[in-house]
């Protein structure tokens, strides 16, 4: 993880290459090493955060979000994926200019998102950051109604907090983790109270 809170270098050095040749999603995410984790589930994740009011969506995304935990916690270094997902890719040249494009605005939020108090990053603030980051998984991929949004803050900022090396984006993932944690629990008291008083007008 040399390149901790350089996401644009590493991007830069993935793309480098013949423009013809193809950077597969297998190579991508095994070029970014130990990061490739918290990448992949914040780019699985990154949907959830805008309000697009498709069902189940949230369960659909976290499912496979959890699969990678899995491995993860199995010690696997980078994610294994089925080898049709694997195989795709995209020209280099059409990344190098993507990136080219890119490059302004990445640099802007690396100037924001970058390497400081670490010490929320390792040790036993890592295991726990990396057990309510489960946790947070978990509760994006059950179906409760109007519980998505919450966690699915905490975990992309969780995410940049393991893939630039930031304390701070950990500590604004911990804030979204415990007001996921009210809002779930005001939703499993509050959800099931305004059913029952449903059912009691309908039947009256």
């Amino acid at each position: 993880m040399n390149e901790r809170g350089a996401l644009f270098p590493t991007l830069d050095r993935l793309f480098t290459g013949p423009r013809d040749s193809v950077l597969t999603i297998g190579e991508f995410l095994q070029g970014l090493e130990t990061r490739s984790y918290a990448f992949a589930i914040a780019a699985l994740n990154l949907i959830n955060v805008v309000p697009t009011g498709i069902p189940w969506l949230s369960t659909i995304t976290g499912v496979p979000m959890l699969l990678l935990l899995a491995q993860y916690f199995l010690g696997h270094t980078v994610p294994t994926l089925p080898d049709f997902v694997g195989r795709r890719g995209l020209r280099r040249g059409k990344l190098q200019d993507g990136l080219t494009r890119i490059a302004p605005y990445l640099r802007r939020i690396e100037r924001r998102i970058h390497p400081r108090h670490e010490a929320w990053l390792g040790g036993l603030p890592r295991r726990f950051l990396l057990l309510f980051w489960t946790i947070d998984i978990v509760v994006l991929a059950l179906p409760i109604p109007f519980d998505n949004f919450f966690p699915a803050v905490a975990i992309l900022f969780f995410c940049l907090a393991l893939i630039e090396g930031d304390g701070v984006m950990a500590m604004v993932g911990w804030l979204f983790t415990a007001i996921t944690a009210v809002w779930t629990v005001f939703l499993l008291i509050v959800g099931p109270l305004m059913v029952l008083k449903a059912f009691k007008l309908l039947f009256q």
